[in-house]
C-alpha cells in the first residue's frame, strides 16, 4: 500500500495538466500512487495521462464523464486509491518541492492522523505575489496533532480540498464522499469536519494553486449560487449534536460564505429573493443554541438574515455597483463623428442574420473565414454575410460577396450589429463584444513557435507583441476557438488563457486538401504558371522576429541547378511581406501575392520550409515535405517554440543548401523514411482536418446544431487528400 494517493481530476485543463503530473513524479518521495481523472479514453487529457503512465508505472489514470463534474472526478479518483493518505489537486496546479517529504515527516511525528492541514500557495496567472491565506488560520493551532474541540476555529470550509491530506480509513469508516452539485469544495470541508476527531497541521506550503485569468467558474452570475445552500444545509444537518464551541464556527463560518453571496446580486441575475429567504429558513433552523453574532456591519447581516428583512438587507449593501463596459476599457475609433455613430449602433438591436468575417487584418477573402463563408451561403442561406478588408484589397474579393472597408462607417455599422463575428487574427480594439453576438476565432496555423502571453518571456517578440493586457482583452470577446489537432487546443489554452469554447472541428481553410479534384490542381498550377511535367517544390520559409525586410535565406537558382533539370520553386514569402522577391525569374516563380496558400500548396508537389505553421496544413497532403532548418538554435532562443522540430520531423532535416539539394537529386526527399516520418507527422497534427470543418462551424455556430449532431471526424486512413501533379503517392 502506497503512503499517498493523489488524485488530479484534469476536465478542461489538458494544456497545464503534464505540469501538475510531472511536479509529483519530480518529488523527491516516491511511495506514491498518481491517479489522474480523465474526461474519457482518447480525450487530450487521457493523452497526456497515457503518456506519463507509459513512462512511470506509479501513474494510473481513470476515466469520469464530464457530466459526473469536479464531485464526480474526485470520488472517482477515491474508488481507486489504495494509498494510506489520500491527497487532491486539480489539474492545473502543482506540487512544491519536497512537499511529499514534507508530509511524510510531519505524519511520522504526528501519529495517525484522521485530516492533516497545509499550507498553500495562491500564484497569480500573470504577475504578482503569491499570497498564503491557510497561514493565519493554521498558526493559531497547537503544535502537535490534537483533537478538533482544541481548535474549534480550524474547519475545512474556509480551505479548498487540495489544503490538506486526507486518511483513506477515516474516509471509508465514515463514508465520506464529495457531495454532487457546486460548490462541493464547502460541503466535503464541512463534512470532514465534523467527522473528524484527530488532525494536525503543517506549517509549510504542499499546493501551489494557480489563479486562473477569468476566475473561479463558481463567482460567475448563474443559478449555480443555489446550490450553496444545498451544500451549507448538508453541512448544518450533519453537524447536529456538535459540542457548542465547534458548532458556533462551523456556523459563522458557513454563513460568511452565504451571505458574501446574497450581498452580492450580480451572481444571482434572478431568485435573490428567493435566495435570501431560503439562507433565512436555514439560518433561523440550524442556528446553534447561544449563538452570538459577529460585531459590526457583519452581525446587522446576521440579524437581518434571521428576521428575513430582504427590503432592509439590500438597502444596506448600497447601490449596485456599476460595471466597466469593454468599451472604456479599449480605444474608441478615432473620429468624433465615427465614435458617436457607433455608440448609437451598440444601442440598437442586434441583427441575428448578420455575419462580419475578416481575415489577416483585412488583408483580404482568404483563410477560414472566407471558407466558412461559403459554406454559410451553402447551408444558412438566411445569414447576410460582410467581409471586412482593406481599401487596397477590394478588388480580391469576390464580386459577389458583400464587403466594407476597414475604418469606414459602414464598418462600424455591420461591427455594432452583427450576432456573428468571424476572424482568424483579431478584431479592432475599439470593438465592443455584445451580450448575445457570437465571437469565432479561428486561428491560421498550428502553433510550433511561442503564441499569446507565452510570448513575454522573449524579449524580442514580447516587444513587439505589444501589450498582452490588450490581447487578453481581445481574447475575452472569443466565444469559440476553432483547433485542428490537440495539440493546438492545448497550446491556445495556454497561449490565450480565456473562458471560450474549443471547437476541435479542424480548420475550415484545409477542407480543401480533402475535397479538390485532379483538374483543380492542374487549374491552379496553369494559374501559376508551373510548366507541365515539372516538379513544383513550394519554398515558405517564415518570419523572423530578429530580422529586418524578407531574405530568402538561401540561393534558388542555385538549388534549383543542384536539384535537376525538372525542378521549379514557387516562393511564397510570409504574409508580413506583401511581395517576396517583387517578381519572378527563371525557375523562380514567386506566388507570395496570390491570395490563397491553400491554391498554393495544391499546386506544390513538395514543400520546403524551416519553421512556418504551412509544413501541418501542407502535410494533410501527404505530400514529401522537407525542413531546411540552417538556424534552428538561434529561431528556437529567441522566438520559443513548443516542442523540438528536430526530434520529430514532417520528413528529412537539412541545414545546409548542399544537404537540401542532395535530397531531392537523389530522391531522399520522398522515400520509406520521409514517408514514414511524414505518416508519424499527420498522425500528431492532421486529427481534425478531414474535409468537413466549415460545415461544423456551420451547423454549429451558425444554426444551432448540437454537439452530437455535428458529422463525425473522419479517421485519417479513411481520408483521400487531393491528387499531387507529378508524384504518385505511396
Amino acid at each position: 500500500m502506497p503512503r499517498f494517493s493523489i488524485i488530479v481530476p484534469s476536465h478542461g485543463v489538458a494544456g497545464r495538466l503534464s505540469l501538475a503530473l510531472d511536479s509529483v513524479l519530480a518529488q523527491s518521495y516516491g511511495d506514491f500512487e498518481l491517479i489522474p481523472v480523465c474526461d474519457a479514453p482518447g480525450s487530450p487529457a487521457a493523452d497526456v495521462a497515457t503518456g506519463h503512465a507509459g513512462r512511470d508505472s506509479r501513474v494510473a489514470p481513470v476515466n469520469s464523464p464530464p457530466s459526473a463534474g469536479l464531485s464526480g472526478a474526485r470520488n472517482t479518483g477515491l474508488r481507486a486509491a489504495t494509498g494510506a493518505y489520500v491527497l487532491f489537486l486539480d489539474g492545473d496546479d502543482t506540487l512544491a518541492p519536497g512537499a511529499l517529504a514534507a508530509l511524510d515527516a510531519r505524519l511520522t511525528e504526528t501519529g495517525d492522523v484522521d485530516v492533516l492541514y497545509f499550507e498553500h500557495e495562491r500564484t497569480p496567472w500573470w504577475e504578482g505575489e503569491p499570497t498564503n491565506p491557510a497561514a493565519p488560520l493554521l498558526a493559531k493551532t497547537p503544535a502537535g496533532a490534537f483533537s478538533t474541540a482544541q481548535a474549534p476555529q480550524l474547519t475545512g470550509v474556509q480551505l479548498p480540498a487540495w489544503s490538506a491530506a486526507y486518511r483513506r480509513a477515516f474516509l471509508t469508516t465514515h463514508q465520506l464522499t464529495f457531495p454532487e452539485g457546486r460548490f462541493t469544495d464547502l460541503g466535503w470541508g464541512g463534512l470532514v469536519t465534523v467527522a473528524a476527531e484527530r488532525v494536525a497541521v503543517l506549517r509549510s506550503v504542499v499546493v501551489r494553486h494557480l489563479l486562473r485569468r477569468q476566475g473561479s467558474r463558481l463567482n460567475l452570475p448563474g443559478e449555480h449560487h443555489h446550490q450553496l445552500l444545498d451544500q451549507a444545509g448538508l453541512v448544518l444537518t450533519a453537524a447536529q449534536g456538535l459540542a457548542p464551541e465547534r458548532s458556533h464556527a462551523l456556523f459563522e463560518q458557513l454563513f460568511a460564505v452565504v451571505l458574501k453571496t446574497a450581498s452580492r446580486p450580480e451572481r444571482l441575475p434572478s431568485g435573490h429573493r428567493a435566495f435570501f429567504r431560503r439562507a433565512g429558513r436555514l439560518y433561523r433552523t440550524h442556528r446553534p443554541a447561544g449563538f452570538r453574532a459577529p460585531g459590526g456591519s457583519v452581525g446587522v447581516q446576521h440579524r437581518l438574515l434571521a428576521s428575513g428583512a430582504y427590503t432592509a438587507f439590500r438597502a444596506l449593501r448600497g447601490a449596485n455597483r456599476k460595471a466597466s463596459g469593454a468599451a472604456e476599457r479599449v480605444p474608441r475609433p478615432r473620429m468624433l463623428r465615427t465614435r458617436l455613430r457607433y455608440a448609437r449602433d451598440l444601442r440598437r438591436p442586434l441583427d441575428p442574420n448578420l455575419a462580419v468575417y475578416s481575415a489577416y487584418w483585412g488583408r483580404g477573402y482568404a483563410c477560414s473565414p472566407a471558407t466558412i463563408h461559403a459554406k454559410a451561403r451553402e447551408l444558412a442561406p438566411h445569414i447576410r454575410s460582410v467581409f471586412l478588408v482593406e481599401p487596397d484589397a477590394v478588388d480580391a474579393v469576390p464580386k459577389d460577396v458583400e464587403h466594407a472597408i476597414v475604418g469606414s462607417r459602414r464598418y462600424w455599422e455591420v461591427l455594432a450589429r452583427a450576432k456573428y463575428l468571424v476572424n482568424n487574427a483579431n478584431f479592432a480594439e475599439g470593438v465592443v463584444k455584445r451580450r448575445g453576438s457570437v465571437h469565432v476565432q479561428t486561428q491560421h496555423g498550428t502553433p510550433l513557435k511561442k503564441m499569446g502571453v507565452d510570448q513575454s518571456t522573449y524579449p524580442v517578440v514580447a516587444a513587439a507583441t505589444g501589450s498582452f493586457a490588450k490581447l487578453l482583452g481581445r481574447v475575452d470577446r472569443w466565444d469559440y476557438n476553432i483547433s485542428s489537432n490537440r495539440h493546438s487546443t492545448q497550446m491556445w489554452e495556454r497561449a490565450f488563457p480565456g473562458s471560450y469554447e474549443a471547437l476541435e472541428y479542424g480548420y475550415p481553410r484545409n477542407d480543401v486538401y480533402c475535397t479538390a479534384t485532379a483538374d483543380e490542381v492542374a487549374r491552379v498550377r496553369r494559374e501559376l504558371g508551373v510548366p507541365e511535367g515539372k516538379t513544383a517544390v513550394l519554398y515558405a520559409p517564415t518570419h523572423r522576429d530578429y530580422q529586418t525586410g524578407f531574405d530568402t535565406g538561401l540561393d534558388l537558382e542555385a538549388f534549383c541547378a543542384a536539384a535537376g533539370d525538372d525542378v521549379v520553386v514557387l516562393l511564397r514569402a510570409h504574409y508580413f511581406y506583401d511581395q517576396g522577391r517583387a517578381k519572378s525569374s527563371g525557375r523562380i516563380i514567386d506566388v507570395t501575392g496570390h491570395r490563397s496558400s491553400e491554391d498554393v500548396c495544391l499546386a506544390a508537389d513538395a514543400l520546403v520550409t524551416d519553421y512556418s505553421s504551412i509544413m501541418f496544413d501542407y502535410a494533410n497532403l501527404d505530400r514529401p515535405i522537407v525542413v531546411y532548418a540552417d538556424d534552428w538554435d538561434v529561431y528556437r532562443e529567441t522566438r520559443g517554440v513548443y516542442f523540438d522540430l528536430m526530434e520529430a520531423p514532417p520528413g528529412p532535416v537539412t541545414s545546409t543548401p548542399e544537404e537540401l539539394a542532395q535530397v531531392f537529386r537523389d530522391g531522399s526527399y520522398a522515400n520509406k523514411a520521409s514517408t514514414a516520418l511524414r505518416a508519424e507527422f499527420r498522425s500528431r497534427f492532421c486529427e481534425f482536418d478531414d474535409g468537413l470543418a466549415a460545415e461544423r462551424v456551420v451547423r454549429r455556430v451558425f444554426l444551432g446544431e448540437p454537439p452530437e449532431a455535428i458529422p463525425p471526424v473522419i479517421p485519417l486512413a479513411e481520408r483521400v487528400p487531393a491528387p499531387a501533379a507529378t508524384l504518385v503517392r505511396s
